[in-house]
């Protein structure tokens, strides 16, 4: 029944925001991590038969075919095809970037919570950087050497901006995290990619079939992804703040010392459970390039099997997320 769907393609037209945006609301849904390793192995074996066009054990309808797509999908790399590391896919971006995010939100007043607070977020994003890195095999120092630049770069934003707000307005102390994670995204992610950036990424056709590595890919890669992360992060770390100054302000806090934790960690788990998939859809994964924009050596490659030159000719690459 689902023998003409194409598996190599989202279920949703990539090309339109929404059509995104329900992708990556299925990709990064937490209840994809409720998956068993059992259930995970018979998403691959699904696909991988579907792509190979071997006959299923059973015959499949399409939305089974798709529930099965979108469980491998959330566990399996797009290009390498590994396993990743379940706190390292993006449906556990929400879950974990409730409590460390939530958690730099609340506490935020002393330098050790802000240094411990900071440390666990570079750690944890350092993760998701390397799980969800484009294509390239990442040597240990290039990884330990980035960890320790963003690391380092968000603690001493952090602990600098902390002492500069102290006789400002205590709002103005709150959005210090916030400018700490987008001062270390624009140092991390390029940082975890450097071996994307100088070697390239891979950019295929239209028929999914290898062209070659472009170096101006990768770049396009990494700036749409510390955007998106930029972004990600800006509705949770913009809001939560004025609605936790509020309610300090008008002594809610002061009822149970618990109230305070909770609100700001659910307060920024609900906001990340759509803003999450919404910065994420604002690039394709799948991203096309105009040939033309591309190193002379794969233009010429593309158009000496087109017998033509044309600048409409798109390749494509995987982004990482």
């Amino acid at each position: 029944m689902g023998d003409a769907v194409n598996l190599d393609k989202p279920r949703w037209d990539q090309s339109s925001y929404l059509g995104r945006a329900r992708h990556f609301l299925s990709v990064t849904n937490p209840l994809n991590l409720l998956y068993s390793a059992k259930e995970l192995e018979n998403a691959k074996e699904i696909v991988e038969r579907h792509r190979k066009k071997v006959p299923q054990e059973k015959p499949l309808s399409v939305d089974e075919l798709w529930k099965a797509k979108t469980a491998y999908d959330s566990a399996y790399h797009p290009v390498t095809g590994e396993k990743v590391f379940i706190l390292g896919r993006m449906s556990a971006q929400v879950p974990c970037n409730m409590i460390v995010t939530g958690s730099m939100m609340v506490f935020y007043r002393t330098t050790p919570a802000v240094v411990f607070w900071q440390w666990v977020n570079q750690s944890f994003n350092a993760l998701v950087n390397y799980c969800n890195r484009s294509d390239a095999a990442m040597p240990i120092s290039q990884i330990a050497s980035s960890y320790l630049i963003a690391t380092t770069g968000a603690v001493g934003t952090a602990v600098a901006l902390n002492k500069a707000v102290q006789r400002m307005p205590s709002i103005v102390g709150r959005f210090v995290p916030f400018a700490a994670v987008a001062a270390a995204n624009c140092v991390n992610i390029p940082a975890m990619r450097k071996t994307e950036l100088q070697d390239g990424i891979k950019v295929f056709d239209e028929n999914n079939n290898l062209i070659g590595q472009s170096k101006i890919a990768a770049k396009e890669a990494t700036i749409s992804v510390v955007i998106s992360r930029i972004i990600m992060a800006a509705p949770s770390m913009a809001i939560t703040p004025i609605v936790m100054n509020s309610m300090e302000n008008k002594g809610i806090f002061k009822k149970s010392r618990f109230i305070a934790p909770l609100t700001g960690i659910g307060l920024t788990g609900l906001i990340l459970t759509f803003a999450t998939p919404l910065a994420c859809a604002l690039f394709a994964q799948n991203a096309p390039i105009e040939v033309s924009k591309l190193e002379p050596e794969i233009q010429e490659k593309v158009n000496s099997k087109l017998h033509s030159k044309t600048s409409k000719q798109v390749l494509y690459y995987n982004k990482g997320l």
